[in-house]
C-alpha cells in the first residue's frame, strides 16, 4: 500500500471553505501495476499484474489448441467444421458419435479433474508453505483410494458406489488428519509430516485390501488405482464439472485471505483475517476438490504437485495464483491424456501411468532443489 500513502502525501490539502469540485486528472487512479491506489474521492482501483494476465491468456490459448487437436484427431479424423457442427447438433451420425459420445466427455473430465487437482495442490502448498504440500503427498489421495477399494473388495459395489466411496474416503482422511492436529493448529510443516504418516498407513491398508480380494476384484482395483480417463461418460463429466463450478469460485473468493495467511499468522491477524477459520475452510475446499477428482478418475499423480509450482514460477506471483494454477492443471492433464492416446496407440495406456512417471522425475528434482536451498 505504499502507493496509497504516496498518493495521499502528494495530494494538496483543500483550502478552508472550499467546496469539492468535479473530478480532475489528479483524482483518477494512477496506473500502478499490481497495486491498489485510493483516490481523493475515496474510490479504490484494484489493478492486476500484466505478467499474470499474459500468462493466463497464453494458457487459455494452449487450452483451446489442445482441445482442438483432441477433438479432431484420432482413429477417425475430423475437421474443425465437422466438430463444431457435431457440437451444435448439425453433424453427421458418425461425427456426432465420435465427438459427443467418445471424445468430448473424456476431454471435459480431463479439464475439470486437472483444474481441481491443481487448485487443491495450490491451496495446500500455500497453507503449508511447502512445495510438497499436495493431496498426493499428504495422503488425501490414498484416503480416496481406500474408500474405493472398500467398495470394490468388501461391498462389491458399482462404479457409482466406487466413486462415492472414494469421496467419503478422502473426506474421512482429512477429518482424521484434523483430529490428529487438534490443539496444535493447522501449521504447515506439522500438517505435511502428519499427512505423510497417514498416507503411509493408508497405503498399507490398500495393499492389505488387494491381498484379500479375488482375482477379478484385484484386477478391477488395480485398474482403478492406476488412474485413467478411458471410458468416461457424461455422468463423470457432469459430476466433476458441478464440483469444480461450486468449489473453484469459493477458492478464488478466498484467495486474497490465503495470500495474507502466507505472510504469517501475526500479519494476517493484524490485517483482520481469522487465520484458523480461513485455513480450515480452505483445507475443506482443497480436500473436496481432490476427493471429487479422484472419485471420477482414480488417483492421478503429479498434477496437484507440479501444476501450482509451474504456474507460480511462470507468473512470478508471490501468492497462490489459483486461476493460473487451474488452467495449468487442465492443460497438463489434457495434454498428457492426448499424448498417451496418440503416441502409444493402439495400446490403451492409462494417463495415470504417464503422469506418475513424469511426476517421479519432478519430485526428485524438487527434493534436490529444496535440499540445495536449505544448505545455502
Amino acid at each position: 500500500m505504499t502507493a496509497v500513502r504516496e498518493a495521499k502525501a502528494s495530494a494538496p490539502e483543500p483550502s478552508p471553505g472550499s467546496r469539492p469540485g468535479p473530478s480532475t486528472a489528479q483524482d483518477r487512479p494512477r496506473v500502478v501495476t499490481g497495486r491498489a491506489v485510493r483516490t481523493r474521492s475515496g474510490g479504490v482501483s484494484l489493478l492486476v499484474r500484466g505478467r499474470t494476465v499474459a500468462v493466463t491468456a497464453a494458457l487459455l490459448v494452449a487450452l483451446v489448441a489442445v482441445m482442438g487437436v483432441t477433438l479432431t484427431t484420432g482413429d477417425f479424423d475430423l475437421t474443425i467444421g465437422e466438430v463444431l457442427r457435431a457440437l451444435t447438433g448439425d453433424g453427421t451420425g458418425i461425427a456426432d458419435f465420435v465427438v459427443n459420445t467418445l471424445r468430448m466427455p473424456r476431454l471435459v473430465t480431463a479439464l475439470c479433474v486437472g483444474a481441481a487437482l491443481a487448485v487443491s495442490g495450490a491451496i495446500l502448498q500455500s497453507i503449508t508453505g511447502n512445495p510438497l504440500g499436495s493431496p498426493d503427498i499428504i495422503g488425501f489421495t490414498n484416503g480416496s483410494a481406500v474408500g474405493a477399494l472398500v467398495v470394490i473388495v468388501v461391498l462389491h459395489g458399482s462404479m457409482t458406489q466406487i466413486a462415492l466411496g472414494a469421496l467419503i474416503g478422502g473426506l474421512a482422511t482429512a477429518l482424521a488428519v484434523h483430529l490428529l492436529m487438534i490443539g496444535r493448529g493447522i501449521q504447515g510443516f506439522r500438517l505435511v509430516v502428519v499427512g505423510i504418516g497417514v498416507s503411509a498407513l493408508l497405503l498399507a491398508v490398500n495393499s492389505y485390501l488387494i491381498t484379500r480380494a479375488t482375482f477379478q476384484e484385484a484386477l478391477e482395483a488395480q485398474a482403478w488405482l492406476i488412474g485413467s480417463l478411458g471410458n468416461r461418460l457424461w455422468t463423470h463429466a457432469h459430476a466433476i464439472g458441478i464440483a469444480v463450478a461450486v468449489l473453484l469460485p469459493l477458492a478464488l473468493l478466498l484467495s486474497r485471505r490465503l495470500s495474507m495467511v502466507e505472510m504469517g499468522d501475526t500479519t494476517a491477524m493484524a490485517l483482520g483475517v481469522d487465520v484458523t477459520r480461513t485455513r480450515t475452510v480452505l483445507l475443506v475446499i482443497s480436500v473436496a476438490l481432490a476427493a471429487f477428482a479422484t472419485a471420477v478418475t482414480g488417483p492421478i499423480w503429479f498434477i496437484a504437485l507440479a501444476a501450482p509450482q509451474v504456474a507460480r514460477r511462470i507468473t512470478g506471483s508471490s501468492g497462490p495464483a489459483l486461476l493460473p494454477s487451474a488452467l495449468m492443471g487442465a492443460v497438463m492433464l489434457a495434454l498428457s491424456d492426448l499424448a498417451v492416446q496418440r503416441l502409444f496407440a493402439p495400446a490403451l495406456l492409462p494417463v495415470g501411468t504417464a503422469t506418475g512417471c513424469v511426476g517421479g522425475l519432478y519430485l526428485i528434482w524438487l527434493l534436490v532443489t529444496e535440499s540445495r536451498k536449505s544448505r545455502a
